[in-house]
């Protein structure tokens, strides 16, 4: 079996494909969204969602960077409960709203990584 170098770990080539799907729902998941809610102004909303990725910076923090059998929700700083209230209330407001929803996609998703 082929193997890949993640940081200070291994990860099978198998363990990678689900990892090579989650981001690739974290990149176009928000497209279909920015496109259905925001017609006009699509592009600009899909940048504002797609900037939810940033909250992955606090992979920084974790040793190994990656690892394909951790649960990011509840692990990572950016991605505990209080930021995720704090994401959660970015949906009231209107001039907030893409961003919220690019970081509740986020937290989604890496929640259903959680359960696979």
């Amino acid at each position: 079996m082929r193997y890949l170098l993640k940081s200070k770990s291994v990860v099978s080539a198998a363990q990678s494909k689900p990892a090579i799907l989650h981001i690739i729902l974290h990149i176009f998941l928000p497209l279909p969204v920015a496109a259905g809610l925001y017609r006009k102004a699509w592009l600009k909303n899909y940048g504002l969602m797609l900037a939810g990725l940033l909250i992955d910076v606090d992979h920084l923090l974790a040793d190994p960077i990656y690892d394909a059998e951790r649960c990011s929700v509840g692990f990572h700083p950016l991605h505990t409960i209080l930021p995720i209230v704090f994401y959660l209330m970015l949906l009231i407001h209107p001039k907030t709203r893409a961003l919220g929803i690019g970081l509740s996609l986020h937290i989604v998703l890496d929640g259903i990584d959680c359960l696979i």
